[in-house]
């Protein structure tokens, strides 16, 4: 048990924060500090005393179902790709340009003057694209579906989720 750990979850309690415990201990004495505890029972280690084996690679699985759950429910994802990006390198541009075009079913050049119109944003050129539509009347669609790509195209007649 951490004093990290413990004044973390203190201190999120008295902002009103919601609190999850991620540990492979059920009987851990900082369970009462949080809202949600998540336990996986990993059995022993197979090295007594480490717990960067199984324990470690529980929590890591947790920890990437938490976040990829997040994602989802923030609208960072489309179907099963992840279509918020910031386009801050060559690699990022050329994946936010091939999403572009598999999202709306585009040829690579149409893909890429879409989504440099767009400002680099993957979200709103398909929308572009799907609706023939400026940016900036794409982004009020984005907006006014909460940033969910798939009930911007479902609410505006689009095909794809």
């Amino acid at each position: 048990m951490t004093p990290y750990a413990r004044a973390a979850l203190e201190t999120a309690r008295k902002k009103g924060a919601g609190t999850i415990l991620v540990t492979c201990n059920a009987g851990s004495a900082l369970k009462s500090l949080a809202r949600v505890v998540i336990a996986p029972d990993v059995g022993p280690e197979v090295i007594a005393g480490s717990t960067r084996l199984k324990s470690g690679t529980a929590t890591k699985m947790v920890l990437n179902m938490l976040t990829t759950a997040a994602m989802v429910r923030l609208g960072k994802v489309h179907g099963n790709l992840m279509v918020d990006l910031r386009p801050g390198s060559k690699k990022l541009v050329e994946r936010g340009i091939r999403l572009v075009g598999r999202i709306a079913g585009l040829p690579r050049g149409e893909a890429g003057r879409l989504f440099a119109a767009s400002g680099g944003n993957v979200k709103t050129a398909v929308i572009m694209a799907r609706r023939g539509t400026s940016s900036a009347r794409a982004g009020k669609i984005l907006r006014s579906a909460g940033g969910l790509l798939s009930r911007a195209l479902r609410d505006q007649g689009g095909s794809h989720d």
